[in-house]
């Protein structure tokens, strides 16, 4: 059976290609669409199958073979007449194109200019609602071009990363490795010349990015990490928190790597690993009763020490506040 990327193509294709050549051999056919007799007879099959809403026997598209294995079209249910499109459908298809014209280092862009140029033409009068539609390509898209052009010319990079983990900002010298897309987000995976090691880049998180005119140098005994078993892999130095998440801070879930995530009523019950808390605490913190950290017992009373503190300077007097 032919990949489904290949045959939803060639369905589409088969009746206009059948009207043109009626009662052809189906060997004949079959060899025009660089397929078997056999994958040909089960794609006329399933299109028995496919007509129009109502799906009665009025409504689905008829073929008919007979002995000599040749192969007519008796009813195309309205696949003869050309596609027209609505304006909501011509203005989504038009603003997908622009947006995709205007994706920095796009391989097509020609191709694709070419399809816009013909849509808009077709569309006519429907094209001029597309117009008020202004289209904007973010930062990460482009960081992607600029990582996917050094990782074709080999070439390294220079960036400043913002580590979530330590709330630092970091400036490195990077040997691109390659990119990976992971639960919606682009990580890069390089050699990081600073650290001497492989490291992974979240790409919304690096602030600026620039490709260097120097070879990409990894080590040559360096292999790509293995994932299967998740993304980040954690020391055995490193320190294991959980934390209760109410739902204003449910995204703390999707910015921080966690190594687990569980639904907690309308919040979540989240656990993560560090090297260090410092983080941790100015997270809890910051989200004023939205966290509450579970384990280890001692950050969580070392966090609760300090707000007490906090709350205990607003009673204190300033110096030179005079009392009633």
């Amino acid at each position: 059976m032919s990949a489904s990327a290949d045959r939803v193509p060639r369905l589409l294709a088969l009746i206009p290609y059948l009207q043109a050549h009626p009662d052809i051999e189906i060997s004949s056919a079959a060899g025009d669409f660089g397929i078997s007799a056999d994958e040909l007879r089960e794609d006329l099959n399933l299109l028995w199958m496919c007509g129009l809403p109502g799906h009665g026997p009025g409504d689905l598209i008829d073929l008919s073979f007979d002995d000599d294995d040749h192969v007519a079209v008796t009813f195309d249910a309205g696949m003869s007449r050309p596609l027209r499109l609505t304006t909501h459908e011509a203005v989504a298809l038009i603003v997908a194109l622009r947006t995709l014209a205007a994706t920095p280092g796009l391989i097509e862009q020609e191709a694709v200019s070419r399809a816009l140029a013909k849509i808009e033409d077709a569309a006519g009068a429907q094209a001029q609602a597309a117009a008020a539609v202004t289209v904007a390509v973010d930062g990460q898209d482009a960081r992607l071009a600029i990582l996917r052009r050094a990782l074709k010319a080999a070439q390294a990079v220079r960036l400043t990363y913002y580590s979530a983990g330590r709330d630092a900002r970091t400036e490195r010298t990077v040997d691109p490795m390659r990119l990976l897309l992971v639960d919606g987000h682009w990580y890069l995976e390089a050699w990081c010349r600073r650290a001497e090691g492989v490291r992974m880049f979240r790409l919304d998180r690096i602030e600026e990015l620039g490709q260097l005119d120097e070879p990409s140098r990894p080590p040559r005994d360096v292999a790509p990490r293995d994932i299967s078993g998740g993304l980040f892999l954690p020391s055995p130095e490193d320190i294991e928190v959980r934390l209760r998440l109410l739902p204003w801070a449910r995204w703390v879930a999707d910015y921080y790597p966690c190594q687990s995530v569980a639904e907690d009523g309308d919040g979540l019950l989240v656990t993560l690993r560090s090297t260090e808390t410092t983080w941790v605490r100015r997270l809890v913190a910051g989200l004023g009763g939205a966290a509450q950290v579970l384990d280890p017992p001692a950050l969580a009373a070392e966090i609760a020490q300090a707000a007490r503190q906090a709350l205990a300077a607003y009673d204190t007097p300033a110096a030179g506040t005079a009392m009633a």
